[in-house]
């Protein structure tokens, strides 16, 4: 028998473990797995609050509620009926091929244009390169409106109305492309229709470009345009595949959940070897333009949900497994850029033939397309986007001290520099929409910002968190309340 005084000191250890396990800041949760704990907040701070996503007013609750399944419908029921999309296929049959689709979009959206919003066909001749043949007209539809009081930030969302099959070359075979990607234009075009009543602070860019299987050539042509004419973009929405939540292995919350792909700092890789070896010494490959344009759309989403019924899942990558998609033309261009696709792809109705095979029926055919899951995935941008647009610019110029938060240089080092205290400065510059600034902070391993501290329309705040254990950002806050993505800061 193990005596009384042996058996307390065997469980004292489980005790005290199991104490310190429940202290505010622990990263063991007992209800959930390893990894997987919500409530996880080390460092603990007393320092602002608990982030509470921004949620929609009573304008935007209205714009949300106009997005018709039926119209997302009869959009991509519409383009399949051309048969082929193909980038090389016919451009003079009023039927058939990426022409007829090309001059219908353009039809539609001209249609729902008015004295706010314009509706033009940019093109080029692409010369023969990369699965171009024979030179080629490449043309986008593109509907802008004009920003009220800051035109020249410009958020673009885009989806490829060009279709393909198993052999990319083939433009003549039937190519219905009902989920790649009809209905991603159909998001741009419901988008649009909403979007054409208003007027919105920043300018909106809706566009549906060719070329994308071919080798992303106009969405290329799109985001090099816009950086030639020294455009201000601070985001691109790439919708591409989000026909359906209801794919093998399915889920049912993947019916409310639509995946965003974020690119890390490192890619494209155009930055210097210097730039390179600064964001691995100060641990910002996370915290890129693209990934905090994720994060933003992913807290305004969850502040939307009960209007959206919709949840965005922010994954660390540019793209899924080795592939890509037109956003990486604006990534290219030094835009930030995402992309949404669904939880799920289902590739056996994907760049295939149409065709029964061993029982299997083959094919991007419009019955595997659910319209309610896309208008969800329309909600989410169009709430997202509206948002950014009507929320102040991305702070400038923003910087973390290198002065404040060290070790002591001398003897002679004052004290407040050797604390662990954490300056951020950034530039204000008059921007009549702001009525001042968040700073914002997560523990490195989370993806999403977990706190936030207001501060007036000042340029600098001094906080008592070490920069050693969170990721910081600065965002703008409006006089209407919406706020702009975060900003990481930058040594001085």
């Amino acid at each position: 028998m193990i005596s009384p005084l042996v058996l307390l000191s065997l469980l004292l250890p489980i005790s005290t473990a199991q104490s310190w396990m429940t202290l505010p800041g622990s990263l063991f949760c007992s209800s959930e797995a390893w990894g997987s704990c919500a409530s996880a907040s080390w460092p603990q701070s007393t320092v602002g609050q608990t982030l509470q996503p921004q949620t929609p007013d009573a304008e935007l609750q209205a714009m949300i509620a106009q997005v018709s399944p039926q119209r997302i419908q009869n959009i991509v029921t519409t383009l399949v009926g051309f048969g082929t999309r193909h980038t090389l296929s016919n451009q003079t049959d009023p039927k058939r091929g990426i022409g007829a689709a090309r001059d219908w979009i353009y039809k539609e959206m001209k249609s729902f244009s008015n004295a706010s919003m314009s509706v033009e066909i940019q093109s080029y001749i692409q010369p023969v390169a990369s699965r171009i043949s024979f030179p080629v007209r490449i043309s986008n539809i593109v509907a802008r409106i004009n920003g009220t009081s800051d035109p020249n930030r410009i958020y673009v969302v885009t989806g490829h109305y060009d279709s393909r099959r198993i052999d990319i070359m083939d433009y003549t075979g039937d190519a219905p492309g009902a989920d790649d990607d009809a209905t991603g234009v159909a998001v741009v075009m419901e988008m649009a229709r909403i979007c054409a009543k208003m007027r919105p602070a920043a300018t909106m860019i809706f566009a549906a470009v060719a070329g994308e299987e071919q080798n992303l050539y106009g969405s290329n042509f799109l985001a090099q345009s816009l950086k030639n004419a020294s455009a201000n973009v601070e985001g691109n929405w790439n919708n591409d595949i989000v026909g359906t939540g209801s794919s093998q292995p399915f889920s049912p919350i993947n019916d409310y959940t639509i995946r965003l792909f974020g690119a890390s700092l490192l890619y494209p890789a155009t930055q210097t070897l210097a730039s390179l070896e600064t964001v691995g010494t100060i641990g910002g490959e996370n915290d890129s333009p693209a990934r905090n344009l994720g994060r933003f759309i992913a807290e305004v989403v969850a502040g939307a949900a009960d209007y959206i019924n919709m949840q965005v899942a922010l994954i660390y990558r540019p793209d899924r497994f080795l592939r890509g998609g037109d956003h990486e033309s604006f990534l290219s261009a030094g835009f930030p850029a995402v992309r949404f696709t669904e939880a799920v792809e289902d590739f056996a109705h994907q760049h295939q033939d149409v065709r029964v095979q061993n029982g299997t029926q083959y094919g991007d055919l419009i019955e595997f397309v659910d319209f309610e899951y896309t208008a969800r995935v329309a909600k989410v941008n169009l709430a997202s986007m509206w948002s950014a647009a009507n929320a102040p610019a991305l702070p400038k110029n923003v910087t973390i001290s290198t002065l404040i938060g060290f070790p002591a240089a001398s003897e002679n080092t004052p004290l407040y520099e050797i604390s662990n205290d954490s300056q951020f400065s950034w530039t204000t510059e008059n921007d009549p929409l702001v009525a001042g600034y968040e700073l914002v902070w997560r523990p490195s391993g989370s993806l999403q910002w977990t706190h936030s501290l207001s501060v007036e329309n000042v340029g600098t705040v001094t906080v008592d968190l070490s920069k050693d254990d969170v990721q910081f950002g600065i965002r703008a806050v409006g006089k209407n309340g919406k706020k702009s993505p975060a900003v990481f800061p930058q040594p001085d």
